[in-house]
């Protein structure tokens, strides 16, 4: 089979391509949308400059995802078969080149249309490089599973300074103060995607995959993850109210939170397979809800 082939049926199962895009496209909309707004400015960066902060933060999360298939290789050759690099669908040779073909095409085309955001995309890649050496620190991160997540999750608020500088850093101005409450928004949602992509019924542990649902257990996992919701919701509404955005946005969230928080409740008293897929996939779209309410809504009702 073709290295295309077998590509195409890679993405499908480790980076889906169209449906990552969506979230990740909500997030570099909203990182630019409300660095601007908070900024005093009701328009958005033309669509061209717009597709190039994409291409960019697609770009980055794919390598990221190669990054952590070298580095769950082992883990994943022992205790997880049924995934595409172990089962020999594609070789981690292969994605690394992919890997590094993708970083050189993202250079090459912030080098030609936009230098100037080469410098807050070499601080990316600058952490990415890090963590793929664990911080220098691997066992005592293994150890320590909260600072283990805490320094993998920080690469988020890097890739706020990234897209975000489409606005603020390419028209010469400073980072607008309000832009820390789209930090911290978008590291706690890190987390919400994290842990619901991580808990799991009992039919679905395996042995040696770590879990939150078996470090935690499912109730306190499911818990943790309502927790993060809930910070996740107030930060967005501060968001709202420092910007004075419109009442609408306001109850979007309020909205998308109840029905979040109900699908969590409902994995904790089911803890079946299919409250663990739907946690999944409500942690997705709580988050592209979330980005377009703090960032596309109020350019709309402007």
């Amino acid at each position: 089979m073709r290295l295309a082939r077998r590509f195409w049926i890679y993405q499908k199962e480790r980076f889906p391509f169209f449906g990552h895009g969506l979230l990740i496209g909500s997030f570099s909309f909203c990182a630019i949308s409300y660095s601007r707004l908070v900024s005093g400015f009701d328009t958005f960066i033309s669509p061209w400059l717009f597709l190039l902060c994409l291409t960019n933060t697609i770009g980055i999360f794919f390598i990221l995802r190669i990054y952590d298939e070298h580095k769950d290789a082992e883990d994943d050759k022992k205790y997880r078969t049924e995934l595409p690099v172990p089962r020999g669908l594609i070789s981690l040779r292969e994605l690394r080149r992919i890997g590094i073909s993708t970083f050189a095409i993202l250079l090459l085309l912030n080098a030609i249309f936009e230098p100037l955001v080469l410098l807050p995309l070499t601080l990316v890649f600058i952490w990415m490089w890090l963590m793929g050496k664990e911080f220098f620190v691997r066992k005592w991160l293994l150890k320590r599973q909260f600072w283990y997540v805490v320094s993998h999750m920080l690469i988020i608020p890097f890739v706020d300074i990234f897209a975000s500088s489409f606005d603020w850093y390419l028209n010469g101005r400073s980072a607008p103060s309000g832009l820390l409450f789209f930090f911290a928004l978008s590291f706690i949602n890190g987390l919400v995607l994290e842990v619901g992509r991580k808990l799991k019924s009992p039919d679905q542990e395996k042995e040696g995959v770590k879990t939150y649902s078996v470090l935690l257990g499912g109730r306190k996992g499911a818990t943790l993850w309502i927790c993060c919701l809930f910070v996740t919701f107030l930060i967005g509404m501060t968001s709202c109210w420092y910007a004075n955005f419109p009442l609408v946005c306001y109850a979007l969230l309020i909205f998308g939170f109840l029905i979040s928080t109900f699908f969590g409740l409902r994995y904790i008293f089911l803890m079946s397979t299919r409250s663990a897929k739907t946690l999944e996939v409500v942690s997705g779209l709580w988050s592209i809800l979330l980005y377009l309410t703090v960032g596309a809504v109020p350019l709309m009702t402007i």
